[in-house]
């Protein structure tokens, strides 16, 4: 099984990492569509969940290695896997994610930047990880991932994921972002912007209010690692939005300018989740958008 895709985008070398699987209900994956419609693109399981990729982003860059988005991590216990049908052990006690950086030619300890699009636990699990040194509740003796790395978020975003309620509360998991805050770690944006020369970040609020998709833009081309605004390919079409998003017509708002961007640039998008599809070149298709020159997933 290849864990690690590399691509090239202009000037920068990229890797799309496999962070593993998780396995969420298909209804609440696709809102308000019908099960007759998008049961179609995706088959459930006897639970009524569909597979979905944690895929990652490694880009090299003359800055240092980035790394966008880090997936679940390994803190936690065996009910919560089980709830969301995880597959993300790798060998020797790592996690997939870690296998994939070394099947890209990396360590940890090389990454120099970390750029999460929000602080799910799907999305920045990874940011931490159990210290082995350290005995008792793991969730409660973590350490950083990548001990050398500046971690990038929106500051309204942190401040979001600290002050939750009862419907945002199972999704943020203060040990994947309170060790960063407590290293003093974090880069904290306010808006849209550079990160660093290629690499900037574009607010997509509607799964959460403070969703960023992140933009590569080299030698004219363009990808965009897009989060959770559009999860997968078959989230292409504009009323294909998912009943976990807060702000859903925000969402769609976010998708249509998306959309029309990158039909007019031909960008590439990247799926964080699609299991099947890794990325492809967006072009018009019909009344829609389609994909051309597909990356798929790896085998």
């Amino acid at each position: 099984m290849s864990l690690a895709t590399p691509f090239q985008l202009g000037r920068f070398r990229c890797h799309l990492l496999d962070g593993g699987l998780q396995r969420l209900d298909g209804g609440a994956m696709f809102g308000v569509v019908p099960r007759t419609l998008w049961s179609r693109r995706i088959a459930p399981d006897e639970r009524n969940r569909i597979p979905l990729a944690m895929r990652c982003l490694l880009v090299e860059h003359p800055d240092g290695l980035v790394l966008i988005d880090t997936a679940l991590g390994n803190k936690e216990d065996a009910k919560f896997l089980d709830i969301y049908g995880v597959e993300n052990a790798g060998l020797e006690g790592a996690t997939r994610l870690e296998d994939a950086l070394g099947a890209a030619g990396f360590l940890p300890k090389d990454v120099k930047w970390v750029i999460n699009t929000h602080l799910h636990f799907d999305h920045a699990g990874g940011n931490t990880t159990i210290d082995p040194e350290l005995e008792g509740d793991p969730r409660r003796h973590v350490r950083m991932t990548f001990p050398n790395a500046t971690y990038v978020v929106q500051r309204n975003e942190l401040q979001f994921a600290r002050h939750t309620n009862e419907r945002t509360r199972a999704s943020y998991l203060p040990p994947n972002f309170e060790p960063i805050a407590a290293a003093d770690r974090w880069k904290l944006l306010d808006g849209n912007g550079e990160v660093l020369p290629g690499i900037s970040v574009h607010l997509t609020p509607g799964h959460i209010p403070w969703h960023q998709s992140i933009l590569l833009r080299s030698e004219g081309d363009t990808a965009v690692f897009l989060g959770d605004v559009i999860p997968t390919a078959h989230h292409l079409p504009l009323p294909y939005i998912m009943g976990y998003d807060l702000e859903p017509m925000r969402t769609l708002e976010s998708k249509r300018s998306l959309l029309a961007n990158a039909v007019a640039g031909r960008w590439w998008f990247i799926f964080e989740h699609d299991a099947h599809v890794a990325a492809g070149r967006v072009v018009p298709e019909g009344k829609g958008v389609g994909l051309a020159e597909v990356i798929p997933a790896a085998p």
